[in-house]
């Protein structure tokens, strides 16, 4: 059920593989969702900043669905203060689906879906129901709300004309001057985006919009929220069992995240995670026949790509528009996120672009037109501080990627986030870390192998949240509930019942 962040159109685009990871086929979204007007939720007294008084009207404007994709769901909107310091100030409009549960006489709850960061919750629901969700244990014993975090997909989101970097400036500086441009075009995009929207750019930190999702408690009328969330969504469900202790009834959380390590060990992480996942597929490709470079050194092969490329960038076919070896390795992270359709898919990118065409390397065109990567930056510019914000600093991180990632070359999206905020003028904060409290323990899903989070976090994670326990898949996978019989079965014994799985249980 997860919703990859931005893929070409092209059918061989490695930005299609989070869907396929779920068994979410690339499709392309044909109809307008339609939420309706804008909440007449009128003022919303507040006795401190995201509390609201008891008497609070929080309204959502229903009514019924009218994309194909959601028939018979209702469509709402709930209005919420940009800066709940100021909560009648200005508002923001936020856009939400809810499916009923379909055996309304073993309803057990309302149940939250929430994607990847920057990621639309409306689209995770719709690619989900295509692929058999209306058919799951989830579905019929749980009302399903997907509500998209502010700024992003179909709530009223983040728009920036300018691109987020400039195709002349690398993120990999090799001097002061080179390191200086690239800042100036960060600051320079940070202020225009500034001036297009407003405040609302200041305002899509994870505490902010936890408190969205209690708002959204209070409209549905519920007293507790199940939660599913994926790898950055994980980390809202703690930051809203923090500041809403006892609101949560479950906490399924599929594929962790981990912001509580010091900035460079993170980043060092993720790097050699995704080095580990590239050299496995290597591995594969050259014995394995689906690949397309089946019986080669495929590792090296790949090496002499990125290098030919870094010396001439290889055309897009059908464009004026080229890539470089850095921009296919940066491409090449999201193409490992599972082993049995994307693996396949990277090794026939790979022979394309050797064949003078890397159109399967642009991330650009996604399927789910609402996805937008400015949005996924500047969530990451509010909430993580980064691990290097001097040329200095950044020189000795790019000698610690070559000897970590020396097939990548450490671009991976914890590096391209930290050099692209580089120059931003709201300054970054992680959220305030504090014991979560009369929350129920969660149910962590996590594989073994995979490029976008280290085994490890989910034991991290599950030391954050009291009582919680790490379901392990013996895999490749980047996020599992229902592509995974084994997977499937525990989570939705646990969303029935609150039980964990035993304490060491593996899914193969």
């Amino acid at each position: 059920m997860n919703v990859l962040h931005r893929h070409p159109e092209d059918s061989t685009s490695h930005r299609k593989l989070r869907r396929i990871a779920l068994g979410v086929a690339v499709l392309a979204a044909t109809a307008t969702l339609t939420t309706g007007a804008p909440a007449s939720a009128g003022a919303t007294p507040a006795t401190a900043a995201g509390t609201i008084s008891a008497a609070a009207l929080v309204r959502i404007a229903w009514q019924p669905c009218t994309d194909p994709d959601f028939k018979g769901m209702d469509c709402g909107t709930l209005t919420v203060p940009v800066d709940y310091a100021h909560p009648n100030g200005a508002q923001v409009h936020l856009a939400l689906v809810k499916r009923p549960a379909s055996k309304p006489a073993e309803r057990i709850g309302t149940l939250l879906m929430n994607d990847g960061s920057g990621g639309s919750s409306i689209e995770q629901l719709r690619y989900a129901l295509r692929f058999g969700l209306a058919n799951s244990k989830m579905a019929s014993r749980f009302d399903i709300v997907a509500m998209d975090p502010r700024g992003v997909g179909h709530s009223q989101g983040v728009h920036c004309a300018g691109p987020a970097a400039a195709s002349t400036v690398t993120d990999m500086p090799t001097s002061q001057a080179q390191f200086n441009a690239m800042v100036a075009v960060n600051r320079s995009f940070a202020a225009e985006c500034l001036a297009q929207n407003g405040p609302l750019v200041t305002h899509m930190d994870m505490t902010s919009t936890a408190r969205d999702f209690e708002r959204l408690r209070i409209a549905l009328g519920v007293k507790q929220l199940n939660w599913y969330g994926i790898d950055y969504s994980d980390l809202l469900a703690r930051a809203y069992a923090q500041l809403y202790p006892g609101h949560l009834r479950t906490m399924l959380l599929d594929t962790a995240a981990d912001d509580t390590l010091p900035p460079v060990e993170h980043l060092a992480d993720e790097m050699s995670t995704a080095e580990q996942a590239f050299d496995d597929f290597a591995s594969w490709c050259q014995g394995d026949a689906s690949c397309a470079l089946h019986g080669q050194d495929v590792a090296a092969v790949y090496d002499r790509l990125i290098a030919q490329a870094n010396r001439s960038p290889i055309p897009v076919k059908g464009t004026s528009q080229t890539m470089n070896g850095q921009q296919i390795q940066a491409a090449t992270q999201d193409y490992l996120v599972i082993k049995s359709v994307a693996w396949p898919m990277l090794g026939q990118a790979i022979s394309q672009a050797l064949a003078g065409n890397t159109t399967a390397f642009l991330p650009t065109h996604d399927v789910d037109k609402t996805l937008d990567h400015t949005q996924i930056r500047v969530a990451a510019c509010l909430d993580q501080p980064p691990a290097a914000t001097t040329y200095s600093q950044l020189a000795q991180l790019e000698r610690m990627a070559a000897e970590l990632s020396p097939h990548l070359g450490g671009q991976v999206r914890s590096w391209t986030d930290m050099t692209g905020c580089l120059g931003w003028p709201v300054p970054a904060h992680a959220p305030t870390q504090t014991p979560v409290t009369d929350a129920p323990p969660a149910l962590i899903l996590e594989s073994v192998h995979q490029t976008l989070s280290d085994y490890p976090w989910a034991f991290d994670l599950a030391a954050q949240l009291p009582g919680s326990r790490v379901l392990s898949v013996a895999g490749d996978d980047y996020s599992t509930y229902i592509i995974n019989p084994c997977v499937v079965k525990n989570a939705d014994t646990y969303l029935a019942t609150r039980a964990l799985p035993a304490a060491g249980t593996v899914c193969n």
